[in-house]
């Protein structure tokens, strides 16, 4: 497989790396200013889309290249502000490359919805009678929202089951939603809210919550790739990333942050397209303890050849449609440039990223320590912290190379060296 036309943007000034994406995802003028400006969040939009808004705050949008998911090349913009996450992701998709890259897939995009009835005399008996009404339920589901059911989507099932809580027995009706390409929030809530005066009539007792699960467990994404094992660095490295991914799975407080690795790649693409970052943490870290202790979400073994081979499944409610999605100038010039026309090909790229993300950090961990790469790029924050000029960064972050320990002191005691250095030349 080639090189992507856009390899080594990190080597191009701004300027020309903006010239480079633009071409690459097709992108128009407008496109590429709403994310290039770092200022696509026109005041009288942002006024409208919470409430007592004062600014904005700009989180940088990097482009991870190298990415082929099911065949397919892609640019993948990520809004993120910790260093070395899109650089990580970059290298460990080049690792891929020459097995076929990423191999990913999504399920239909089926979120749940739960009403929650209290003070049910006979619960059992209340639930099977919801039951028996449940094809009028969703018929009234579906009527909320016809243009979605016109597209293939809408309510396509209810369930109604009994729990034990410390308030006494509780009738919770489920129903699923197929909502197309939207995250479905504002679709499911409505529809829950809608059937919850016949549900609390055929139950006999009280409705309280009517809301979405961010347990999108009928909403998963799949990908799977082989990481090529010279490129890794060999078998040694292999084996250590093996060890590694153990650890996770037999210690949820190393799994916490094995996982916390997979979300910096998922949710700095849900930030830069728009989609709810605090639903997609939750329900990934939910799913993690579905089955009691808390896993891995990503899974690696050796194959014949003695390559890596990692999967990962996770459940992804995230759209390309409502929202910021479809609202704000920038996530939608970022969808653009994705060029992901559905919400399952969103999430596909987004498990193959996750993927990416955590066999990077485990490679890391396993050969020269996380630190190394991170702080290489983290000094340079605090090179500008400690007053340097950009002219400055390169020779800062080279004479940091060979220290083992990088600190803001140290830091600021180089950024005086140079200052002073160049002071004292002729013409300075």
């Amino acid at each position: 497989m080639t090189d992507t036309s856009v390899s080594g943007l990190y080597r191009q000034t701004m300027d020309k790396r903006r010239e480079s994406v633009k071409a690459f995802g097709g992108l128009a003028d407008e496109d590429i200013d709403a994310i290039y400006s770092m200022n696509g969040l026109p005041r009288d939009l942002a006024d409208r889309m919470i409430e007592n808004v004062i600014g904005a705050i700009q989180v940088p949008v990097g482009v991870a290249t190298n990415f082929v998911v099911n065949g397919k090349e892609r640019l993948v913009p990520m809004a993120i502000e910790e260093p070395s996450v899109v650089a990580a992701a970059s290298n460990a998709a080049r690792m891929t490359k020459a097995k076929g890259g990423f191999h990913a897939q999504a399920t239909r995009p089926v979120m749940v919805g739960q009403i929650q009835v209290t003070g049910v005399p006979d619960p059992h008996s209340a639930a099977q009678r919801v039951m028996a009404e449940s094809q009028k339920l969703i018929e009234m589901c579906n009527s909320t929202n016809p243009t979605l059911v016109k597209v293939g989507g809408g309510a396509l099932g209810l369930a109604a089951r009994v729990i034990d809580t410390i308030r006494g027995s509780m009738v919770i009706v489920e129903i699923e939603v197929d909502c197309r390409d939207a995250m479905g929030a504002n679709t499911v809530n409505t529809m829950a809210e809608t059937i919850a005066p016949l549900v609390e009539s055929l139950a006999g007792g009280k409705v309280r919550l009517r809301i979405i699960t961010n347990l999108a467990v009928k909403r998963l994404a799949r990908a799977w790739a082989v990481f090529d094992r010279e490129l890794l660095g060999g078998e040694e490295i292999v084996e250590g990333i093996l060890d590694a991914y153990a650890f996770a799975e037999a210690d949820r407080f190393r799994c916490t942050t094995h996982n916390k690795g997979i979300m910096n790649g998922v949710t700095a693409i849900a930030l830069a397209t728009g989609n709810d970052t605090r639903a997609i943490e939750a329900g990934a870290h939910s799913y993690a303890a579905r089955n009691g202790p808390y896993e891995s979400l990503t899974k690696y073994s050796k194959d014949a050849g003695g390559d890596l081979v990692g999967s990962i499944e996770l459940p992804i409610a995230a759209g390309t449609l409502g929202g910021a999605a479809s609202t704000h100038p920038a996530a939608k010039a970022a969808i653009k440039l994705l060029g992901v026309r559905t919400a399952q090909e969103l999430a596909e790229v987004m498990a193959s990223v996750g993927l990416a993300q955590n066999l990077a950090a485990l490679r890391a961990l396993a050969a020269e320590g996380i630190n190394k790469g991170h702080m290489k790029l983290h000094s340079r924050n605090l090179a500008v912290l400690a007053g340097a000029t950009p002219d400055m960064l390169d020779e800062v972050v080279g004479r940091l190379g060979s220290e083992h320990r990088v600190t803001f002191d140290r830091v600021s005691e180089i950024v005086k060296e140079i200052k002073s250095a160049r002071a004292g030349r002729p013409g300075a």
